[in-house]
């Protein structure tokens, strides 16, 4: 066999990083994967974010699996395990993962409190804390 020096390399072996291709890092962000599947996670957006077009079609079309898959992306992609297309850790997980578990279990626990709070004064009698609006009785 002769070496030609006009043909590529063969392409075998590690990456080009030198690493193997499931501990490279991703060129998406953790804080915008985070953030879309938090807010737009129940429309797929996340998924299409990191490249994964089909299942976001499919998670479009279900709501984010009634919920379910929008509830477990989530916790996949706090947990740092979430990965793009490739098969690619998201890089900025370590930096931001502190501030993201404390924002979200902040919101959680806000909306179970508010819901507690709001179902305690449906299930109360309005003659025990008066009309809420006094002025829109008339109305």
């Amino acid at each position: 066999m002769t070496y030609d020096p006009n043909t590529p390399p063969p392409v075998a072996g590690p990456p080009p990083s030198g690493r193997p291709a499931s501990t490279q890092l991703s060129d998406r962000s953790f804080i915008a994967t985070w953030m879309f599947a938090w807010l737009l996670g129940f429309l797929g957006v996340d998924r299409f974010y990191l490249g994964k077009v089909g299942t976001g079609i499919l998670k479009l079309i279900t709501l984010g699996g009634l919920g379910v898959w929008w509830l477990i992306d989530l916790i996949l992609t706090l947990a740092g395990v979430q990965r793009d297309k490739e098969g690619r850790l998201l890089p900025d997980y370590e930096q931001h993962k502190l501030i993201a578990w404390i924002i979200t279990a902040a919101i959680f626990g806000l909306s179970i409190l508010t819901g507690a709070i709001s179902r305690a004064f449906t299930w109360m009698s309005p003659e025990l804390y008066g009309p809420m609006m006094p002025w829109w009785q008339g109305q």
